[in-house]
């Protein structure tokens, strides 16, 4: 049986990047992204793939594209969310973006990041909807520049 769970840091208004990055640096989110992915296979597209200097340690890569002749080092390829999917197998699978990937899959739950800011960007998700309850909440104040941030842990209510 697979789970599949979004992994995603989201600003108020709903951006969740700039330019291929993101547009707030909070370590702390970096780690928690860390320990929920470690040993998982991640779905994630091209571009999200490609904003990251090396493929991430201990964990797959499983790229969607549209490309057919796209490949890269430390990369499994798919072209459908099927494809996808089936490369992943049993077991959780962390789906981790872009925002046109978000849009592809049914996620189990939403492992969130909610980042108390509005910044300029242009990938955005849209609020999850009234099918989600909040199972877990962990709110950080503003610090060194950085903005307000929660922890969310969201499931599908039906």
């Amino acid at each position: 049986m697979q789970v599949i769970s979004f992994h995603l840091a989201r600003a108020d208004n709903g951006v969740i990047g700039v330019d291929g990055q993101l547009p707030w640096r909070l370590p702390a989110d970096l780690k928690r992204f860390k320990a929920q992915t470690m040993g998982k296979p991640m779905i994630m597209g091209r571009k999200t793939f490609d904003s990251f200097p090396a493929p991430l340690p201990g964990r797959r890569h499983i790229v969607l594209t549209r490309d057919r002749n796209w490949h890269a080092e430390g990369a499994e390829v798919a072209h459908t969310p099927a494809e996808a999917l089936a490369l992943a197998g049993p077991g959780e699978v962390a789906v981790i973006g872009g925002a046109e990937v978000f849009a592809l899959f049914t996620p189990d739950r939403i492992e969130l990041t909610e980042v108390h800011a509005a910044p300029k960007g242009d990938a955005v998700v849209p609020a999850f909807g009234v099918e989600w309850r909040e199972v877990a909440r962990e709110d950080f104040p503003e610090e060194a520049g950085r903005p307000a941030y929660s922890f969310v842990t969201l499931e599908r209510t039906g």
